[in-house]
């Protein structure tokens, strides 16, 4: 295995009849097997409803029961909540985690409109409030005051300081990664093929804003042959697909991004991720034993 940092999103979201997982439990295990980070999704309201614990809560109880793993979000969306209670919440879970957080942040999608209705915010205002929030968000985690515009004329000042996490901004439009580049990486969604072309977009646009090229991570959804409870192909296919599920793909999508194999054919896509330049695969397990599998992936990572 080439160089490439791994991380694993915790089960914190399960489909409609069922209940997520042993997050608890899951964290301390992908700790114990060596994976560099793990990760939880992001959402108020997932879809049509697939139930789904809160991130930053499900992180806290991570960081309780690990001390080396980093602790990552993938991807917050910002705009659905206030700024100044982002920037609490990241404060918080520094100083519970001892400075393991990646903050990945987005705009948020399409899919999850009863999310903005909930709150009532609309979405067509989430890019505007994402830039706006991002301008603020660092000095608010560092305990500065900060000028509020829709606060009274007294800044705002949080405490206590914390440090300011690596933040990573999420999505595939020209908005996300001018976001990416002036700050601390990208989260990207992109085939192994598509990797290089959108590298360069990153690196011309940090170029144009007299910056280095921020690091890339990207995402992986793996299902591992050789746990007796992972269902066959179409089964996981069709999961995918549900459009009340977890990840309502389409067919064709899902075909595309389903990583299915022995453990040679997984270590071979995340090598090809690794050779075009990515730094770090955060990868969604699905189908079958989560333990299981992710236990058949560190072993992947160690042959």
């Amino acid at each position: 295995m080439v160089d490439l940092e791994i991380g694993l999103m915790l089960p914190t979201m399960s489909e409609k009849d069922r209940s997520p997982g042993d997050i608890v439990a899951a964290a301390r295990y992908a700790e114990d097997l060596g994976f560099e980070s793990v990760w939880v999704v992001d959402q108020l309201i997932a879809g049509t409803g697939a139930p789904l614990l809160d991130s930053i809560t499900a992180l806290a109880a991570a960081a309780a029961v690990t001390e080396r793993i980093r602790l990552g979000v993938g991807v917050l969306v910002l705009p659905l909540r206030p700024v100044a209670w982002v920037a609490k919440q990241v404060a918080t879970l520094q100083h519970l985690s001892g400075d393991r957080v990646i903050l990945g942040v987005g705009v948020g999608g399409d899919r999850h409109n009863r999310s903005w209705a909930a709150v009532g915010v609309p979405s067509r205002e989430r890019g505007r409030r994402t830039d706006d929030a991002l301008r603020v968000l660092p000095d608010l985690i560092a305990g500065k005051p900060v000028q509020l515009g829709y606060a009274s004329d007294t800044p705002t000042q949080l405490g206590p300081a914390a440090a300011v996490p690596p933040i990573i901004a999420g999505g595939m439009s020209d908005a996300a990664v001018r976001r990416a580049a002036a700050h601390d990486g990208w989260f990207l969604l992109a085939s192994p093929a598509e990797i290089p072309a959108q590298l360069t977009r990153l690196g011309e646009q940090a170029a144009a804003a007299g910056r280095a090229t921020p690091s890339a991570t990207t995402s992986a959804v793996v299902a591992l042959d050789g746990d007796r409870s992972l269902p066959d192909h179409a089964t996981i296919i069709r999961s995918l697909c549900d459009p009340d599920g977890m990840f309502a793909m389409s067919a064709e999508y899902a075909e595309e991004s389903l990583v299915h194999g022995d453990p040679g054919f997984v270590a071979g896509y995340l090598n090809g991720m690794a050779a075009r330049g990515v730094r770090r695969v955060v990868v969604t397990l699905v189908g079958g034993d989560w333990f299981r599998q992710a236990d058949l992936l560190a072993r992947t990572l160690r042959g």
